[in-house]
This record gives structure tokens, C-alpha cells and sequence, in this order.
């Protein structure tokens, strides 16, 4: 019996064969590569086929109960079962689910607590943070006064002592924790003891742990957090989208408006409905032993290349990724060089400054690693032994042209007993 993907690109097939070859090409790269992209991971099948159904068809501009277009019956229910399952998932009394990203979601969050001009206290993308918390050239670094706390230099780690230092400096209005690129656990209560001693908000941006939170396997930024943005995808495993979450009434009125009519139009109703099926296999004690295998492989991982002489950033992993120097094993290797060399290789990730990288960002001395994907397919601890092998021969060999393909060969074997979800 044919699988769904398999009737998905028989249907293309017959009427588009160019997109369905695109399509089939896109899941057999897929299917025979480790995905260690930190901020991906795979669907399950029936998130997958939500996310294609026919809640694409409608425009539900609005919230449930208050739309502009008649026929919103079925797309209430989907929103509403959305709303209180991530409500229940994550503990907290409000969520909007309409983001149709992180960044959309901090754009409303933004504007449902600050005005133009006010100041934020936040790690920039260099150290780790997010584009949407302050870079210069994002709505966040256009429009507000952002004010940078940096990592301990010698830890790598938060310093909550200069982060307290500057927050009195600059009485800033909302401060963010919550990273892109930052592989230990975020202490929230110390992050609202600082807000608090200043009259600051604090904003969580969750979207890398979400999953991580919502099974206890990090502490929950509630109730120390007013305002918790995320994604649904990562290590939450949803389709792409963001969500909005908070226990305070009147900022939840406005996160509300701000997110409709004040930055999005219609939502994405199949996107919704696969949130909520995904809140719902979240839900399922299932996944919080997912979540646990996460972390164990991601530190797995990192024992195994700093065995084989990378240094990771901070010291280790707390999570689902690591930020690996490259630099003590090559002083001339480069991210560039490793990400271009390891795709060839079958091996998917992404280059990554280090805290003070002296290269550039589109160069960089440093990769960002994470497990949530390859935990998705079933990999364990021991395999996370022969992936750091893989990794290691091929920036070994400098992307040596056979080294590239004999490990692309193995990996393609390898793959096999881990199928993707179909």
C-alpha cells in the first residue's frame, strides 16, 4: 500500500510533473542525509498532510467568534483546539497561534508593549541572538534602541552581572532572553529579578527550546516571562510558524490586536490546524523521552568532537545544540569551508560566528550543531559517535573530493533503517 508522500507525488505527477520532480528530489535529500541544522527537524506524516489540506482554502481574517467572512465554523474549532492545547502544553492562560513566524511574532510582541523609539536590552546575533532582537538592518534594530549585553568572555556563558549593570545603565523597557546559538540553560527567574529592579518587561523568545520547556526538560520561562514568543517547528516539532504566549489579561488583549490587524492579515488556517496536531502529539508522554534523547545525543555529540579536538563554546551543551570552534583542530579552517565540504558529504549544517569570531559572518570560525532531527529518525547515543567520526573525517581531509564521497556513500547506507516519517 502506498504511503502518503508516495500518493502526494503520484497526484503532482499526473498533472505537474516538473514541481513533482522537485518535490521527489527534496525528499530523497532528505531521506539520505543527517540533518544537524539546529532549528529543523521533521514532521510527522499526518503534520505534514495538515499542513496541505484544505484549511488552505479559507480566509479567517479575525479570532474565533469575531471573523470578517462567513463560513469560519470548522476553522473556530481548529483555532480554538490550537489555543487550548498550547495553552495546556506550555502552562500559561493566553496564546495567540496566528504568527506565521518567530519574527512575525516578535514584531507583534514588539508593538504590543513598546513604541517607536524605546529601548531593549538584548544578546545581538553575533553572540548568539536573534536578527528580530535588535539587529541593526531588522524592524527590531530600525525602529528601537537596542542596547547589547554580550557573554562572559571567559565562559562564554550569561554574565547576570553586567546584564543587571546595564539594565540599571539604560532603564530599558523590555529585556529578551532566549537564543538562536546559546547551548546552556537560560536561568528566567534571574532574567525577572533584573526586570523587575529596573521596571522592565521580560520577553522570552523560546522558539530553539520550545520543546525543551514544555516537557520540563528546560525550566519554563512562565511565570517569570510577561511575554513568550516561539516558533512551532525546532525541537516543538511542528509545521514553520510562531506563536504568542502570556498569563497577563491586558497584554493579551493586545497581543491580539497587534498580531491582527496590526501586522498580518489572514492567518494560515492549515498551518493552525497542524499546530494543533502537533500541541497534541507534544502532549503525548512520547515526546517529553524525545526531548530527553535530544539532549543526550546532543551531548553525546559534543563529547565526541571535543575527544577529537573541537572546542565547543562554553564548554558543552545543556540542550539540543553546540556551537563547535573549529579553529584548535584547523587554525585555517573556516565554517564556509566545512559547511560547503560536509553538504557533499550527505551531512547538512550551517556556519556560525563564535562569541567574538574574528572572521566575518559570512565566513565564520565556528558551526552551530543540533540533534532534534536526526533524534526524530530514531539515531541513539552510539550513533551520535559515528556522526562526530563522519564530521571529523571529511574537515579532516579538507573536503577531499573521495573522502567526500566515500562518507556520502556510508551515509546513504546508514540512513536506511531511519526512514523519514511518511
Amino acid at each position: 500500500m502506498p504511503n502518503m508522500s508516495d500518493q502526494l507525488l503520484a497526484l503532482l505527477g499526473g498533472c505537474d510533473s516538473e514541481l513533482a520532480k522537485i518535490l521527489a528530489g527534496e525528499r530523497t535529500r532528505q531521506e539520505t542525509t543527517l540533518e544537524l541544522i539546529a532549528s529543523e527537524n521533521h514532521v510527522s506524516a499526518a503534520v505534514t498532510h495538515a499542513a496541505g489540506s484544505w484549511m488552505t482554502n479559507k480566509y479567517a481574517e479575525g479570532y474565533p467568534g469575531k471573523r470578517y467572512y462567513g463560513g469560519c465554523e470548522f476553522h473556530d474549532l481548529a483555532e480554538n483546539l490550537a489555543r487550548d492545547r498550547a495553552k495546556q502544553l506550555f502552562g500559561c492562560k493566553f496564546a495567540n497561534v496566528q504568527p506565521h513566524c518567530g519574527a512575525n511574532a516578535n514584531i507583534a510582541a514588539f508593538m504590543a508593549v513598546l513604541n517607536p523609539g524605546d529601548t531593549v536590552l538584548s544578546l545581538p546575533i553575533k553572540s548568539g541572538g536573534h536578527l528580530s532582537h535588535g539587529l541593526k538592518v531588522n524592524f527590531s534594530g530600525t525602529f528601537y534602541k537596542i542596547v547589547d549585553y554580550g557573554l562572559d568572555p571567559t565562559t562564554e556563558r550569561l554574565d547576570f552581572d553586567e546584564i543587571e549593570r546595564l539594565a540599571i545603565e539604560h532603564k530599558p523597557k523590555l529585556i529578551i532572553c532566549g537564543y538562536s546559538a546559546y547551548s546552556r540553560v537560560i536561568d528566567f527567574a534571574r532574567f525577572r529579578a533584573i526586570a523587575d529592579m529596573v521596571g522592565a518587561l521580560l520577553m522570552a523568545d523560546i522558539a530553539h527550546i520550545a520543546g525543551l520547556c514544555a516537557t520540563g526538560v528546560h525550566p519554563s520561562p512562565f511565570p517569570h516571562a510577561q511575554l513568550v514568543t516561539t516558533t512551532t517547528h525546532k525541537t516543538l516539532r511542528g509545521p514553520r510558524g510562531g506563536m504568542i504566549m502570556t498569563n497577563d489579561e491586558e497584554l493579551a488583549t493586545k497581543i491580539d490586536r497587534k498580531v491582527f490587524p496590526g501586522v498580518q492579515g489572514g492567518p494560515l488556517m492549515h498551518i493552525i490546524a497542524a499546530k494543533a496536531l502537533a500541541f497534541g502529539e507534544a502532549l503525548q508522554p512520547s515526546f517529553k523521552t524525545y526531548c530527553q534523547q535530544v539532549v543526550k545525543n546532543a551531548q553525546a555529540l559534543a563529547a565526541e568532537l571535543q575527544a577529537r579536538g573541537y572546542r565547543l563554546c562554553s564548554g558543552g551543551t545543556d540542550n539540543h545544540l553546540m556551537l563547535v570552534d573549529l579553529r584548535p583542530r584547523d587554525a585555517d579552517l573556516t565554517g564556509a569551508d566545512a559547511e560547503k565540504w560536509l553538504e557533499k558529504a550527505g551531512i547538512i549544517c550551517n556556519k556560525n560566528g563564535i562569541p567574538n569570531d574574528p572572521r566575518s559572518p559570512v565566513v565564520t570560525s565556528g558551526l552551530r550543531l543540533g540533534t532534534p532531527a536526526l533524534t526524530t529518525r530514531g539515531l541513539g547515543e552510539a550513533d551520535m559517535k559515528r556522526v562526530g567520526e563522519w564530521l571529523d573525517r571529511v574537515m579532516g581531509s579538507k573536503g577531499d573530493a573521495e573522502t567526500c564521497t566515500n562518507v556520502r556513500e556510508e551515509i546513504r547506507e546508514f540512513c536506511k533503517p531511519f526512514p523519514l516519517p511518511h
